[in-house]
């Protein structure tokens, strides 16, 4: 089983359109995939998830915001994560919990759709790519 961490937008996308992002949400649940998450990324979700664009497609969908949350609690280990010594997204530094989330959950690999961690390839030996991408290498993508 492969230890990853999902960005946010790989969640949303996984719960709201088909693709990559909803495999890598059956890989979880199937067992294929272990989810690792932290307080900080589930308090990132649900303040996304509050988005107005985001709040109509859940109301069209008839998903409720807290079902999604619960889900991802459910299946996910919580981890304590450390703050990073220093600011490795200095363009949004706030893309630094995902690493440190990693970090802290010693995953095999970040999945994210957002360009400043993707740019990045990889961060401490632990692969960042994209939901279609995964088991790749970086140069490979």
């Amino acid at each position: 089983m492969k230890r990853i961490v999902c960005d946010t937008n790989v969640l949303v996308s996984g719960f709201f359109w088909k693709g990559a992002p909803r495999k890598i949400l059956a890989g979880i649940e199937q067992g294929e995939f272990v989810l690792f998450t932290s307080r900080e990324l589930l308090a990132e979700l649900d303040r996304v998830l509050r988005y107005p664009k985001l709040s109509s497609i859940l109301e069209k969908a008839d998903v409720a915001r807290e079902d999604i949350l619960r889900w991802v609690t459910r299946h996910s280990t919580i981890v304590m994560s450390k703050p990073l010594a220093q600011v490795v997204v200095t363009a949004d530094p706030s893309d630094d919990r995902v690493l440190s989330c990693a970090v802290s959950a010693s995953a095999d690999a970040i999945i994210s759709g957002d360009r400043h961690l993707l740019s990045l390839c990889q961060y401490e030996d632990i692969p960042i790519v994209k939901a279609a991408y995964l088991g790749r290498q970086c140069s490979e993508a």
